[in-house]
This record gives structure tokens, sequence and C-alpha cells, in this order.
């Protein structure tokens, strides 16, 4: 599989809390952190720092409902932001969990 982006992010977006996943690609060496943050204005401020403190310059979201609007609105300045379809993650076989959604 071919590498498209070295520095990448995943969200899965809920009412209280966002699932953030960073994966780092460097060489064959794949380095993933996962942390969680309110979606409080403070908290999805240093979800922003952290990102680009990793520099992540594509994220991916997933959210059902209207969620990730205050998150899209806050990232959409620094990273390009994808808001992708929640029933494509479903798909994927295993149970499913926020920590699996975000990094899907």
């Amino acid at each position: 599989m071919e590498v498209v982006y070295s520095r990448c992010a995943g969200l899965d977006v809920h009412k209280k809390t966002v699932v953030a996943c960073v994966l780092i690609r460097e060489g064959a060496k794949v380095q993933k952190e996962i942390r969680t943050f309110s979606t409080m204005t403070a908290d999805l401020l240093v979800l922003h720092d952290w990102l680009l403190a990793q520099g992540v310059s594509q994220v991916a979201m997933e959210s059902t409902g209207i969620y990730w609007k205050p998150v899209f609105n806050l990232l959409e300045a620094s990273f390009r932001v994808l808001l992708v379809n929640a029933a494509h993650i479903k798909a994927v076989p295993g149970r499913k969990t926020d920590v699996k959604d975000c990094e899907w």
C-alpha cells in the first residue's frame, strides 16, 4: 500500500467527547497516539494545538448528527478536514469502538 499522508489524524466525534488518533509514518515505522478530548471549546483548542504539534495536515472525522460542526469550525483554518460517512466505518469487521473508529 502506498503512503499518501505520512502525518494524519482520525476523529470519532460524539456529543461530549472526541476520540483522536494520530498516525505518523517514518519509513517502515508507524507511530500511533490516541487521546480523548471533551467537546467544550477549551478542550477543542487543546485538540487543535496537539494536532499542530504532531505535524498533522489531514484530519478525517466520523460523526453522526450535528456534533461535527463545532469541531470542523475550529479545525478547518489549519487542516484539511474531511467528514466521512459513519455507515462506511460500520462495515469494518470486528467489534466497533470509538478507538477503532478513530484509527480506521
